[in-house]
């Protein structure tokens, strides 16, 4: 697991190659504001070793901070998530790895006939009930939780993960009332919480696609604070004291889907100044939880010139469309780190050379909305 002593070593060994703000404080220290994921890609040997060499060249570089998924290329993407991490020469307490449970993964390969394949591997032997899924390849029961975080473990050959994410648990929403899916995630916290007490986990939170992006009324809508809110119950269930280990949050967030800044669809913490509703980037920073960023260039969408408005590209530091694109998401109020994906090493290196121009300030983030 990271440690705060190693994070902090790390930032200093290469923090004067960045601009100001790259480091931002995450758990127990610092992570870089540029992290890699590792979600797109075929299942085949080839992208295994090209995501091999680009996960150890991010570490190499200054980015502390890999992103994963049991389900993510087949479950390919956490071993060479593992093998990466065991060939780079950093410490492993020097890096946040996170990875997520909630879709049933395959192993290594698209079975040809997915339904067979979810009803033999997870309903046959008990792993999942038929009425704990959703979409038929979903779940987030406490016991598939369980059973998700000892295979990523597995898969990654870690004793621990910095941040585990509950992973778009709105899917939930198909099969069962928004009450129900919050019963849910608090069974599930609880189960988290004691992992964590066992140190098979630093943190959790969870990982959305729409949940907190959508209006309130949206059938795909999650409120934070209740989500929160649950995490504190689980955290109070468990003990030994009445803390809770529920520290993340996970998002799309770029120059086209700003809606976790720009949508007031959340309400204000108790102890907030605001009046009504606020964004979602604005109660996770009140409260006091990190946001990642995903989708953070588009999955390569803003990556070309004329992709980002021409009046928000001239605010926005950076030689490349790619690089402007990661400083927009870097720059927004309450963002700790931004991911992108990539098996390129060029695509690495201009993502890393993102972090040596400096975000936007507050301010100038605002006025690109005015």
């Amino acid at each position: 697991m990271a440690t705060r002593e190693a994070l902090w070593d790390y930032r200093d060994e290469f923090g004067d190659a960045f601009g100001r703000t790259y480091f931002r404080r995450f758990g127990p220290g610092v992570v870089s504001s540029v992290g890699i994921g590792t979600y797109l890609g075929e299942p085949t040997p080839a992208v295994d070793e090209a995501s091999r060499e680009a996960i150890g060249l991010a570490l190499r570089s200054g980015v502390n901070h890999v992103d994963t998924a049991a389900n993510y290329r087949c479950g390919r993407a956490e071993r060479v998530v593992g093998e990466a991490l065991r060939d780079a020469p950093v410490d492993r307490e020097s890096v946040v790895v996170a990875t997520k449970g909630g879709f049933l993964p395959f192993d290594g390969e698209r079975p040809d006939d997915p339904s067979a394949y979810v009803r033999e591997r997870f309903v046959d032997p008990g792993i999942v009930a038929p009425d704990d899924l959703a979409n038929g390849a979903h779940a987030v029961t406490p016991e598939f939780l369980e059973w998700s975080l000892d295979r990523s473990l597995d898969r990654l050959g870690l004793e621990s993960v910095d941040c585990y994410y509950v992973h778009n648990p709105e899917t939930q929403l198909a099969a069962r009332s928004r009450e129900e899916v919050y019963d849910l995630l608090e069974a599930g916290f609880e189960t988290l919480e004691r992992r964590r007490a066992a140190g098979d986990l630093g943190a959790y939170g969870v990982a959305t696609w729409d949940a907190f992006r959508v209006p309130e009324g949206d059938d795909a809508y999650l409120s934070l604070a209740e989500v929160l809110s649950r995490a504190e119950r689980a955290g109070e269930a468990v003990g030994p004291d009445d803390d809770h280990g529920f520290a993340a949050i996970q998002l799309p967030f770029n120059v086209a889907m700003a809606d976790a800044f720009t949508r007031r669809n959340q309400p204000a913490p108790p102890d907030a100044d605001a009046e009504g509703p606020v964004s979602t980037l604005s109660f996770a920073h009140e409260a006091g939880l990190s946001v990642v960023t995903s989708a953070s260039i588009g999955q390569g969408e803003l990556a070309v010139e004329g992709a980002i408005p021409a009046d928000v590209d001239a605010t926005l530091a950076g030689e490349t469309p790619a690089q402007r694109a990661l400083n927009f998401a870097r720059s927004a109020p309450g963002v700790t780190s931004s991911l992108v994906g990539t098996a390129n090493p060029d695509h690495v290196r201009e993502n890393v050379a993102a972090g040596t121009f400096d975000p936007l300030g507050a301010s100038a983030f605002d006025a690109v909305f005015e």
